[in-house]
């Protein structure tokens, strides 16, 4: 199940018609549990506010009487006691981390989550440990501090980023004992604005990019992704939505493909991009006098 209704919960709904405190769910008119969270609620979660709907989990029991629930201890209370948790990591499994581990015990770090894994790897398992007891340890009221001897062994770049984001929903801080960004950093603090500005950034960057190199293979007589899976039902339903406004990553988690091995799935954005260029494309030629 996705932490995402923990995040939103970490804050109070500033719907004023919903209220909701922090720690409860979203509530309708009638009182019930909402099905899914209010807009302007999940909108303050940074990873979240381009998403169209943050659904209430089975756990909250949507559909139900709506009661208030137990708002977590960190929600207007100030932190008691302080737990620093260590992270290092190797990219290969010949490097050492000793370096690493004895940087961290000299820091006075007792509780460290290791691992020797590549910074490309798509799931780093002991730095999910780190965060999610993080997490849990400061909903509890107690102040937490993720230590790491330098910030390239969480990552680089956007992965650098939106790990910021995760951890500023959480109101979890970081250290960094020695490069660039030395020095404790607080959730509210710069450094957490500067990497989830740079997240945003960066991933508007790569699907930019991504839809320029689309186009330029078009132009050259090459197809990327998405070939024969368009029809006339998704196109209706792409006009219909862009109609509205929305944005080609938005049309693209509306429609829906029909047909073919990827039926039941979302197109990409480049796909719903050309399917409507394609369209203008043969409407202006069939209206041209």
């Amino acid at each position: 199940m996705s932490d995402d209704f923990k995040r939103v919960e970490s804050h109070d709904c500033p719907m004023s018609t919903c209220a909701a405190p922090a720690g409860s769910p979203c509530r309708t008119g009638k009182n019930k549990v909402a099905i899914q969270y209010h807009t302007a609620r999940f909108r303050l979660v940074p990873q979240l506010t381009k998403v169209l709907s943050v659904p209430t989990p089975a756990v909250r029991k949507p559909g139900s009487l709506w009661t208030e629930l137990p708002r977590p201890a960190s929600a207007g209370a100030e932190p008691v006691g302080h737990v620093r948790l260590g992270y290092a990591r190797a990219s290969t499994a010949r490097q050492s981390l000793d370096a690493q581990l004895d940087s961290l015990a000299e820091a006075g770090v007792t509780r460290v989550f290791s691992e020797k894994i590549s910074t490309r790897a798509t799931r780093r398992p002991e730095l999910e440990a780190a965060v999610k007891l993080a997490g849990e340890i400061r909903s509890s009221g107690v102040h937490v501090t993720i230590v790491v001897h330098e910030h390239k062994r969480l990552g680089r770049g956007i992965e650098l980023a939106t790990l910021a984001e995760e951890l500023k929903a959480s109101d979890v801080g970081l250290e960094f004992l020695t490069g660039e960004l030395k020095g404790s950093h607080d959730p509210s603090g710069i450094v957490f604005t500067v990497l989830a500005a740079m997240s945003g950034m960066e991933r508007e960057y790569i699907r930019d990019r991504t839809l320029e190199g689309h186009e330029s293979a078009r132009k050259r007589g090459k197809t990327i992704g998405g070939a024969g899976v368009t029809d006339e039902s998704m196109l209706s339903m792409a006009l219909h939505l862009r109609e509205q406004e929305m944005s080609l990553r938005d049309i693209a988690k509306r429609v829906v493909i029909t047909t073919g091995k990827k039926k039941g799935q979302h197109p990409s954005p480049a796909t719903v991009m050309r399917m409507l260029r394609e369209h203008d494309e043969h409407t202006a030629v069939v209206s041209a006098p």
